[in-house]
């Protein structure tokens, strides 16, 4: 052992006394979601860039939804109407209009994959999906106008994110928002931050209906299949919700 002088304190070890920082990532998204972006980009890119135009059109005729299949003989032509409810939300129209839906999508995607998992998000992507163009064949049925892009999923996710995502003291807790309880459609429609948020949401749809608004990189926009999928995801998440 060796002596040390009286008062004097041995000098530690300079590694024992940094102190340790955690850096919080830059972008701190669900594996999931990043996944689903990754699918659409590609999609999106393999028809840019590699597909020839005329087999393009075929993807798009067969996978993209269309109101005039369920009210021609389209329906007897191809078995399309079965599946493009849902593989329309796969394509898109322009690099600007998956964009746009990829901001939409990280901002309410991020909290509704953490709190229900990729299992139930499925199910609850097939199900907005068919919400969203449900609503909008309602008032388009027969036209030949076809519907592409994940915007009717992206509106079920901000109506499932809006019942959970606002603080009872309307505020929003960013990084654990999904930890948050699960208001009930009463208390949702009581609380200031998901009616005013609500309301601006539904004034600028509207507003996109009646032609005030028009970006995202589409010449029309299915805005009533947006209000399809934000009812849906509103009035319907807690079928998707864990009890506890």
């Amino acid at each position: 052992m060796t002596d040390q002088p009286d008062g004097v304190t041995p000098p530690q070890d300079a590694e024992m006394e940094r102190p340790v920082r955690v850096r919080e990532p830059a972008f701190n998204l669900p594996a999931g979601l990043v996944g689903i972006l990754a699918v659409l980009v590609a999609i999106h890119a393999v028809r840019t860039y590699l597909l020839p135009q005329w087999i393009d059109d075929e993807l798009i005729f067969n996978f993209a939804f269309l109101p005039a299949r369920y009210a021609h003989s389209l329906a007897d032509q191809s078995l399309a109407w079965i599946w493009s409810p849902i593989t329309y939300s796969f394509l898109h129209g322009s690099w600007e209009h998956l964009i746009f839906n990829g901001f939409w999508m990280v901002a309410f995607g991020a909290p509704v994959i953490r709190r229900i998992g990729m299992i139930r998000l499925a199910i609850f992507w097939c199900l907005s999906a068919v919400a969203a163009v449900a609503l909008h064949i309602a008032f388009h049925w027969g036209d030949m106008a076809v519907v592409v892009g994940a915007s009717g999923v992206v509106a079920g996710l901000m109506g499932a994110a809006a019942r959970f995502v606002f603080s009872p003291s309307g505020r929003i807790s960013r990084q654990f928002a999904h930890l948050n309880r699960r208001l009930t459609i009463g208390e949702a429609l009581a609380n200031r931050s998901v009616v005013v948020f609500a309301g601006i949401w539904f004034l600028t749809n509207f507003l996109i209906g009646l032609g005030v608004f028009a970006f995202g990189g589409a010449a029309s926009i299915a805005w009533e299949a947006h209000i399809g999928g934000f009812l849906f995801g509103f009035f319907l998440f807690g079928l998707f919700d864990p009890r506890n």
